[in-house]
């Protein structure tokens, strides 16, 4: 009997080896896109600003300075503010780089999520197929029918309004964005999965009486995280603008807490006067959103396994 197993199972280790070699050339492919590797430079550089912000003996981002302005705010980089105050005299890099800690949280939250839900359910309707695959496909469809930042602006609405905790509202806007933007991922996963499940390997894992979830998760996932990977880090870059985009128009982040978008927001009404208000924090946004995407090409690049 054991025998008889064996072509199977060394077809199914021939295609692991084949992914292993494979993942060899990915760094090789991935340095040869310059503007993804400047992007990769930039996020990193952005990430270790917005972890280590507590250590860099920055101003108190939420503290009004009432010693060289007398109170006055708008104050130009002079005098301890290196990029100038703000309209209550805040020290503006204090209040971009904690806002970069509440942009990058929101994102990155965001997206976990958004993997979670739609990796499971798009490998559910790939492995499975059928009436299973029929039912998830049209709950997909029903939420991909639906205009997202409308329903994100109605449904931190509803919360806003019926929550008495103002700290709710990160873990609000990190569940609402996560479960509404799921779907692109679970037809990612699905289209993986129907290829995928029809390979040798994943048939000779089901001829030595492998469990449907071992399968899933030990065969066909690993063989389908490059495009997650890709997807996941371009979300990124949409989740930071939607989060910037509630900001703005007061149904994000609220104040005193910084966020890019709010900060936007209080500047609107200051931009002729004190222009580096908007400029900043518009900057950031700008920035982070090109390394990013930039970032994501050269991964879907460097994962593409037609490249070599």
């Amino acid at each position: 009997m054991a025998t008889a197993l064996d072509p199977r199972t060394l077809a199914m280790a021939a295609d692991d080896a084949d992914f292993r070699i494979e993942r060899h050339g990915v760094w090789k492919r991935f340095r040869r896109h310059r503007l993804a590797t400047v992007g990769a430079v930039v996020i990193g550089l952005v990430s270790l600003v917005a972890i280590f912000a507590p250590l860099l003996h920055l101003q108190d981002p939420n503290a009004i300075d009432q010693v060289h302005w007398q109170g006055y705010p708008l104050a130009p980089g002079i005098a301890g503010h290196l990029l100038g105050t703000d309209e209550n005299g805040r020290d503006l890099l204090a209040r971009l780089v904690f806002g970069a800690q509440i942009s990058l949280q929101v994102a990155i939250f965001a997206v976990l999520m958004e993997l979670t839900i739609g990796t499971v359910l798009g490998a559910i309707a790939g492995y499975y197929g059928g009436w299973v695959d029929y039912a998830l496909m049209r709950l997909t469809d029903v939420f991909l029918s639906i205009p997202l930042l409308p329903l994100l602006l109605v449904l931190t609405a509803i919360v806003a309004a019926t929550s008495t905790r103002a700290s709710l509202s990160f873990g609000v806007i990190v569940v609402i964005i996560g479960i509404l933007t799921w779907p692109a991922v679970a037809r990612l996963v699905r289209a993986s999965f129907l290829s995928l499940r029809e390979k040798e390997f994943c048939e000779a894992a089901r001829a030595i009486g492998g469990r449907d979830g071992r399968i899933i998760f030990r065969h066909l996932l690993p063989n389908a995280v490059a495009p997650i990977i890709v997807q996941g880090t371009l979300e990124i870059a949409n989740v930071i603008i939607l989060e910037s985009t509630l900001s703005f128009l007061g149904f994000g982040i609220q104040p005193p807490t910084a966020s890019w978008g709010n900060m936007l927001a209080n500047a609107e009404s200051n931009m002729t006067i004190a222009p580096w208000v908007a400029i900043f924090p518009g900057l950031c946004i700008l920035v982070t959103v090109l390394a990013v995407n930039y970032l994501g090409d050269g991964l879907r690049d460097a994962l593409d396994p037609k490249l070599k």
